[in-house]
């Protein structure tokens, strides 16, 4: 498949860190820990979320984005999808196509169909994943590499599939620990030069073989307990994180990056953040 960079003005997507011009949401209407489905949920369970300020928090984030030129889309929510608000996974953009995955837990089954409608209304092409269990949050793209974490949502067999569709690519597997569920939990690649990691979670070959590429910031065990690897590059050295990962926050500070804080701690406690909530379909170099 050609996923060669000729560009359009509705989807464009080579890295992780540029410039964000259009971006997938869901509001979190309906969202809910119905049936555990990771660590962080297993931790919130007797509490549940507050939806008010989930809600509240959600739309202080859409606003942010849009301060910064951003366009964001919103997806219909549906009371069927408890986890509509973590978006990244229902897909991801490569080049010019958006690539729509394959659901790995019943709870999230559906939720492509919604993106999809949006896609046909929009007259926007893409390509269906149907073949191989795979999730965006498990696919981290530095433009011509494209790292694949191999978790209980995401296979091997979607790798080679990957590997096949995109010949000009050199398509990594990253096996970790399953208990974190999105290799976007673990992993994140915040700049050319710069990534965070939580080396707990991944083999000594891989954290070597990621050192050999990036500088790396390592992430606490605490604060990658509340997603400090989950931040949302959106372009110019600018990311949104957590208030609350401090560590983290200073460290890209004192790496020349913008920080812009915003708390979405009521959100997180179904075990995703910034990133899990954004589905980018454009961005520019």
């Amino acid at each position: 498949m050609d996923a060669s960079p000729e560009r359009n003005n509705k989807t464009f997507c080579m890295s992780e860190y540029d410039e964000l011009k259009r971006v997938i949401l869901c509001q979190p209407q309906y969202m809910s820990i119905r049936e555990v489905i990771n660590e962080t949920q297993e931790y919130f369970k007797d509490e549940g979320i507050h939806i008010e300020i989930a809600l509240e928090q959600h739309g202080k984030f859409v606003k942010t984005l849009q301060d910064h030129g951003i366009e964001v889309i919103l997806l219909p929510y549906h009371k069927k999808y408890p986890e509509q608000v973590f978006t990244r996974d229902v897909g991801f953009t490569l080049g010019q196509t958006i690539f729509v995955a394959k659901m790995a837990t019943d709870v999230r089954e559906g939720e492509e169909d919604v993106l999809k409608q949006w896609l046909e209304d929009e007259e926007i092409s893409y390509f269906n994943l149907v073949e191989e269990r795979i999730e965006g949050g498990d696919v981290i793209i530095d433009r011509d590499t494209i790292y694949v974490g191999l978790s209980n949502r995401t296979s091997q067999g979607a790798v080679e599939q990957l590997q096949r569709l995109l010949n000009q690519f050199n398509v990594i597997a990253i096996p970790f620990k399953e208990k974190y569920l999105h290799l976007d939990c673990i992993f994140n690649v915040v700049s050319p030069e710069v990534a965070l990691i939580y080396p707990r979670a991944l083999t000594k070959k891989d954290i070597d073989f990621f050192a050999s590429r990036y500088e790396l910031i390592e992430v606490s065990e605490d604060e990658q307990f509340q997603l400090g690897t989950n931040v949302l590059s959106i372009g110019n050295k600018t990311v949104l994180s957590l208030p609350v990962n401090t560590k983290v926050n200073k460290q890209l500070r004192n790496r020349g990056f913008q920080i812009i804080e915003v708390d979405i701690s009521e959100i997180i406690k179904s075990g995703g953040s910034f990133r899990c909530c954004t589905l980018p379909i454009l961005r520019r170099g």
